[in-house]
This record gives C-alpha cells, structure tokens and sequence, in this order.
C-alpha cells in the first residue's frame, strides 16, 4: 500500500530498490549518493512545508497600520531581505550600515538544500555514465552476483561459472596484443599511476572509480565552503562554536548566523514622498533551520571523514600489488585450492598481476562488498581454474610442479 501511494505520487511504480540503484560501489559512496541525498531532500522538504503551509515571519507593525498594511509589510520584509542588530545595540543611523547586516538566504534554504543533494549525487552520476566504457555491465553482475545467494545449488553453481565465463571474455579482451616501447613504457606508468584510465592495461574501471573517489572528496569538503558563500557566514566554524556553546551554557541559545528577531526597513510611496519604516520582525523558520544546519555541518564533517578514509584506504589497496596476489590466495587456500608452499606463489601472482589485473580485482572486491564473501571464493575458484587451463599456461605450470618435486629429492638426498 505505501508504494502504490508513493507510486501515484511520483509517478509509475516506486520501490526502495529504484531509489538505491544500482549497487556498483561500496557503503562510502552510498552514504554520499543515497543517505546524504536523501536526508537533504527531506530538509529541503520540511522547509518548504514550513515556508508555505505555515507563516515564516510576522512583524510588529505601527498601531496606525491596518489589516491589510500589516499584511503588506509582512510580505513586504518576506521577499525583501531583514537585517539583524542585537537588541543591546543601536541601531545605525546610516542606511548601508544597516544592508551590510542583511540576512539574505532564509528564502533560499529550500534551493540551497537540493543544490547541495545535486552536488552529492553528481560523482554517482558520472560513475554510472562512465563505468560502461570498461567493456563490462557490471550493474548485471553484480545483480547476478546477489541473486546466487537464493537460488537452488544448481542454479547458483550454473551462474556463477556463467559470470566467470563473461569476466574471461572480458579480461582476454581487453588485453594488449601488440608490443613495443610505448606500450611497455604505458605499462610501467600504469603500475604507479592507477589514473591512467587505459583498458588494455587492466586499469581503466579501477582509475575511473578513483577519479569518482576523488570527486567525492573533493565534494564532501568543498560543501563547508559553499555553505559559507550562500549563507554569507563562516559556517565551516558553526560546529565548533555549537559545542563551546554547550559546554560554557549547557544549552543552545539564539544564534546570531540564524537570528529569530530581525529589522525589516522599508518605503511608503505617499503622492510625491517617501515614507520609510522600521518595523520588528520574527522569523519562526530560522528555529527549525538553525537546528537543521547543526545537523548538516556534524553530519558532513562525519561523511568527509569516512569519505577521505575510505579514499586512502583505496589508494593503498592499488599502489601495493602484492594486495592483488594475497586477496586472491585468501580465498584459494580457503577452498584448499592452492597450498602453503612456495610453488603456487609464481602461478597465483601471474593470475592476480597478469590475467585478472587491476579492473578484475575490483570487479572482485565489488561483488564481496555486495554479496558474500562465499560467492566471490567460488567466483575466484572458478576463474583460477578457466586460468590455469589456458594453453600458454599448462607447460609453465607442469614446469613449476617438476621443479619442486626436484627440490623437494635435493632436499631428502641432503
């Protein structure tokens, strides 16, 4: 029942899984794509209910002012910008005085509110136009990848060697055929610098997804200071004096970046003259947005930390290719696949480094962070062995084999 309300709505058939999307990326981004978005489109909501449905500022008007005057001015202050002038203060006598201390973003919240969940959801937008050039729908696989968790044995075995079929496809692919020094200098760079988005190195879907990486960092800081320009306040300070306010007071009171009573001049066009007034005026909506934008500025700081971790946390599982060979080897020996000798080092760094590369690894860590660990062993264990049937690599690995058993007769002559 409430989807079809939600449907008729929004418009056709709603469901939660429509919101979310696709899931091609880990929890980090989708607590800036989704969480975040979501949680500022709610704000921007409230605050249009409260702005529309109810009266966002009354004023105290002359006595000498009728109905429809104190109507006028109410409007009047509304769409004009007030100013705030502690009522310790006098207030100035001259008129550029007083616009220095407008207020001129309380009409704008709404706007503000979904700019910001734009700006949010725009490093998810571009990964999912992008990610395409990779050569591989990794929306389907990893669908597919979720779906074995319910399904019957068979099926589950039937897609998950279909899955390992289509990556074998891809990898061998978008492999280099020719070589000379340029490609081999592009392939030393490519070890180093992940951004250089190139499919026949293995490293185009791992560099574009840390260039999304870095748009969302990029975004999560940037938002302080864009709060500063549209609110006109130091904003990125908001926080920190929120808490010494609480430990000096114990409580929050008026804020002077969200003041409550504020000034309101404006002029009275009589024949040939011109009458200004001053009125008082309270602002209602600054007590919710007051206690709305706290929660922003603690709620970003929190997504820029986890956001500029999880960065660098990427950034480190990348550079060090030996991450690749020990992620791999994890799951082999789980399965009893591989053992703890030195003669499956060489064969399993060769299927990490050279046939699965960067993007298959991240294909891989994709499908853990959105199925099981379970499923992606048996997908590893699958293309371990589509690898080690390959033609060019049954000689090396009968070569390997007779070399440790030589070894292992040198060592029980000794």
């Amino acid at each position: 029942m409430g989807d079809g309300l939600l449907g008729a709505i929004l418009g056709g058939s709603f469901s939660f899984k429509r919101l979310t999307g696709s899931k091609n990326d880990d929890w980090v981004d989708r607590l800036n794509h989704l969480w975040t978005v979501l949680l500022l489109v709610l704000f921007a909501i409230f605050v249009t209910t409260s702005q529309f449905a109810g009266e966002p500022i009354h004023c105290w008007v002359p006595a000498e002012f009728s109905g429809d005057w104190a109507a006028y001015t109410k409007s009047v202050c509304w769409i004009s910008n007030t100013y705030y002038i502690p009522l310790k203060d006098t207030i100035p006598v001259d008129i550029n005085e007083r616009r220095d201390a407008e207020i001129n973003y309380y009409q704008w919240i709404p706007l503000i509110l979904l700019f910001m969940a734009l700006m949010f959801k725009f490093p998810n937008l571009m990964w999912r136009m992008g990610n395409d050039g990779s050569g591989i729908n990794l929306d389907k696989l990893i669908t597919m990848s979720e779906g074995t968790q319910l399904g019957s044995p068979e099926d589950r075995d039937s897609t998950i060697k279909y899955i390992a079929l289509y990556m074998d496809r891809w990898l061998e692919t978008h492999r280099e055929i020719r070589w000379n020094r340029l490609v081999r200098l592009r392939q030393k760079m490519s070890r180093y610098l992940f951004f250089v988005c190139a499919k026949k190195d293995g490293t185009y879907l791992t560099g574009y997804y840390m260039f999304i990486k870095v748009l969302y960092v990029i975004n999560a800081i940037g938002q302080m200071f864009l709060l500063n320009a549209f609110l006109a306040m130091e904003y990125n300070l908001y926080g920190f004096e929120v808490i010494s306010q609480l430990n000096h007071k114990g409580n929050l009171e008026g804020s002077p970046r969200f003041p409550r009573v504020t000034l309101c001049d404006f002029e009275i066009r009589q024949l040939q003259n011109l009458q200004r007034f001053t009125v008082q005026c309270v602002l209602p909506i600054n007590l919710f947005n007051e206690k709305i934008f706290i929660f922003i500025w603690f709620w970003i700081v929190f997504v820029s930390v986890v956001t500029c971790a999880n960065f660098i946390f990427w950034i480190y599982r990348i550079i060090f290719r030996q991450n690749r060979a020990r992620y791999v080897k994890k799951y082999l020996r789980l399965l009893d696949e591989i053992a703890a000798g030195a003669s499956d080092k060489p064969l399993c760094k060769k299927f990490a480094d050279q046939y699965l590369r960067d993007d298959g690894i991240f294909v891989l860590r994709v499908v853990a962070k959105n199925s099981t660990n379970l499923v992606v062993a048996d997908l590893i264990l699958k293309l371990w062995r589509i690898f080690k049937d390959k033609p060019y690599n049954r000689k090396s690995i009968a070569d390997t084999l007779s070399d440790h058993e030589n070894a292992n007769e040198k060592d029980s002559l000794a």
